[in-house]
């Protein structure tokens, strides 16, 4: 199965930027997406991309955040700017890892995102 490594998280103040990324071990990979899950509330998706590059962001975070990846290193970025206190959560990593019989979703262990003054 494939195994995904996550970076980049820490601790920013309002207003700054952080840069996520989640590199998987297998190549045989299709979507990518960034989750998020704030002390008490659900995981909710922030951001996702498709193979081709197509992109979809929730609300909260358009305008702010931009996914990007990279195929030739089966890595996906998540760019973080004007961070707001709400922005606060553990960020995982998803991957859709393709299979001869089809396909399954698989998580990482999350990077944690505070932003504070």
């Amino acid at each position: 199965q494939v195994q995904l490594v996550e970076s980049g998280g820490g601790l920013v103040q309002p207003g700054g930027s952080l840069t996520l990324s989640c590199a998987a071990s297998d190549s045989s990979i299709g979507a990518m997406g960034w989750f998020r899950q704030a002390p008490g509330k659900q995981r909710e998706l922030a951001a996702a991309i498709t193979y081709s590059g197509k992109t979809n962001y929730a609300e909260a975070v358009k305008g702010r955040f931009t996914i990007s990846r990279d195929n030739a290193k089966n890595t996906a970025y998540l760019q973080m700017n004007n961070l707001q206190p709400e922005d606060t959560a553990v960020y995982f990593c998803n991957v859709d890892y393709i299979y001869a019989w089809g396909s399954k979703s698989v998580w990482g262990q999350g990077t944690q995102v505070t932003v504070s003054s």
